[in-house]
């Protein structure tokens, strides 16, 4: 059972500090502890782990313990666990508006997020919400899929220099989805270009993308909530 009062949870996401998924990550992380938010103030999606040294960021704060900064995913875990909060005992990174699965763990800053808290000695969950085109999304729905498995985790002793990637389904309110905890895909993703004059265009489709049975994009695809555990 996960010790409420004690917990010192630092938010963050690479969608932007007022981005749907993060509002619901800040309430859904409220359950289990003390919430502390420092976010980038402009969307920074497919980011990766890049940081900023070559100029100043400005950070400011939004409301107690709520914080808006000019920089990467990367760059808000950095500046929180070093220079805003003190005594953070988890990281929590979105929950991200699409999936981060297979190959995208290279290219998502949400990931890139919960990997430098990890570099950083602190544990870290990084949380995807997979989107069917056509389908609505209930970000409440996220909230009740993505409970159960971060109150797993959290009461989990975290491994060093390690942390969790977790994708939700798309699925239909009501639908209890199997959890399953398996590797990463190691497929690369459909990389298609359409040219129009001097400029290419990604085509690629998302949705299409090749799939491994039995690791995280296949059992995703399906329905299932997937549990990767990363080492740096």
């Amino acid at each position: 059972m996960v010790n409420v009062a004690a917990l010192r949870i630092l938010v963050t996401n690479d969608d932007g500090w007022d981005a749907p998924g993060l509002a619901a990550l800040r309430t859904l992380a409220g359950e289990f502890g003390e919430v502390y938010v420092l976010a980038p103030r402009e969307q920074h999606s497919y980011a990766g782990h890049r940081v900023t040294t070559d100029r100043g960021l400005v950070i400011a704060e939004t409301a107690p313990h709520e914080f808006t900064l000019t920089g990467t995913p990367a760059d808000c875990v950095r500046v929180a666990l070093t220079s805003v909060f003190s005594d953070i005992d988890w990281v929590l990174a979105g929950i991200n508006r699409g999936g981060n699965l297979g190959a995208d763990l290279f290219t998502s800053g949400t990931v890139a997020a919960a990997r430098e808290a990890a570099l950083l000695g602190k544990p870290a969950i990084a949380i995807s919400q997979y989107v069917k085109k056509g389908m609505a999304l209930d970000w409440n729905w996220s909230i009740e899929l993505a409970r159960p498995v971060v109150a797993e985790l959290l009461g989990q002793n975290a491994s060093a220099k390690g942390f969790w990637n977790v994708n939700l389904p798309h699925v239909e309110n009501g639908v209890a989805p199997a959890t399953i905890l398996c590797e990463p895909d190691n497929q690369p993703l459909d990389v298609r270009y359409r040219r129009e004059g001097d400029q290419l265009h990604y085509a690629g489709s998302y949705h299409g993308r090749s799939r491994t049975p039995g690791r995280d994009i296949d059992h995703c695809f399906e329905g299932a909530i997937t549990i990767s555990h990363l080492k740096i």
